[in-house]
């Protein structure tokens, strides 16, 4: 396995300035945003998709400092009803197009998330029985079968004309696929050029265990992102694991999200990359760093001690 970064914590700087402080860290792959929700700091898709010049430029950059794209992330709700799906839905699409250009064989995603009907407006996140009230088996069945099915097989075949080979989904709450179950049900639904992209920190905060996650899905796990969470002793003894607060209040939520290290011990992540090595996956982990309880350089060297001393190589 290789370590990347994903660049949306270095977004204060530009792509050139970027490159140079991923050098600086150590690492010589990123994972950068180029459609969907991401801030796309690093990736500006459309002026590379219009100007075969500035492509070759941007491409020469990376070259030079023997950079590697590790993928490209187009996470959003493509899904969603109105403006935000169909501009995420764009935005995606292009992304695909110019990761054929770029040379990039794997895309970084979300599942997306429909509404719960025909006509409405704001997208539902269905987490409990479905046997009651009785209208929400419905919802559910109109949510894969209506659109979420019918969306994804058209678009593997757009990332497959664009030479894309892996559509790595994270397992993100409030999306349709947050848990291998889902990610199963739609790969099997729609092609097998669907996997995962396991980020452990989303398991830990739904009371699931990413490493049994990883047996259960062998051949599967096209993409890790290193990303650590904390279920923070005595408010979610109180509280539970569902937790609405702003992630900027951190003292406050029951979990967050912190550098690799603090909230999983390095045993632990030892076992979850040995596991992983043995369920077939050596490609990336893209380090995500999302600790709002540190600094960001803190959390970055936080964060790639602690991965340098885990992963598998």
């Amino acid at each position: 396995m290789k370590l990347a970064l994903c660049t949306d914590v270095l977004g204060n700087l530009s792509f050139t300035e970027m490159l140079d402080k991923v050098q600086e860290l150590g690492i010589n792959a990123v994972e950068m945003t180029a459609g969907g929700w991401g801030g796309c700091k690093h990736v500006p898709t459309q002026e590379l998709l219009a100007d075969n010049k500035k492509l070759e430029e941007y491409k020469a950059e990376l070259d030079k400092r023997g950079m590697e794209i590790a993928a490209l992330n187009c996470s959003g709700n493509q899904l969603c009803p109105g403006a935000m799906g169909e501009l995420h839905t764009k935005t995606i699409y292009d992304t695909a197009v110019l990761a054929g250009k770029l040379g990039v064989k794997k895309l970084v995603m979300m599942s997306g998330l429909p509404a719960g009907a025909p006509g409405d407006k704001t997208p539902n996140w269905f987490t409990s029985t479905v046997s009651w009230p009785d209208y929400m088996t419905e919802s559910v069945r109109y949510q894969w079968e209506d659109v979420a099915i019918p969306w994804w097989k058209k678009f593997v075949e757009h990332c497959k004309k664009n030479g894309v080979e892996q559509i790595a989904i994270e397992e993100f709450p409030c999306q349709l696929v947050h848990n291998p179950e889902t990610l199963w049900k739609l790969r099997n639904a729609v092609d097998p050029m669907i996997g995962m992209n396991m980020d452990p920190s989303h398991l830990m905060v739904m009371g699931a265990d990413p490493i049994t996650g990883l047996r259960n899905l062998e051949g599967a796990v096209y993409h890790i992102h290193g990303k650590d969470a904390r279920i923070e002793r005595g408010l979610c003894d109180i509280n539970g694991l569902t937790e609405t607060k702003p992630v900027t209040d951190s003292k406050n939520r029951t979990w967050n999200y912190v550098a690799v290290g603090c909230g999983k011990d390095l045993q632990w992540w030892k076992e979850f990359f040995s596991v992983a090595h043995m369920m077939g996956y050596d490609g990336y982990v893209s380090l995500e760093m999302e600790d709002l309880t540190m600094t960001v350089e803190a959390g970055l060297d936080t964060s790639i001690n602690a991965l340098k001393q885990t992963i598998s190589q």
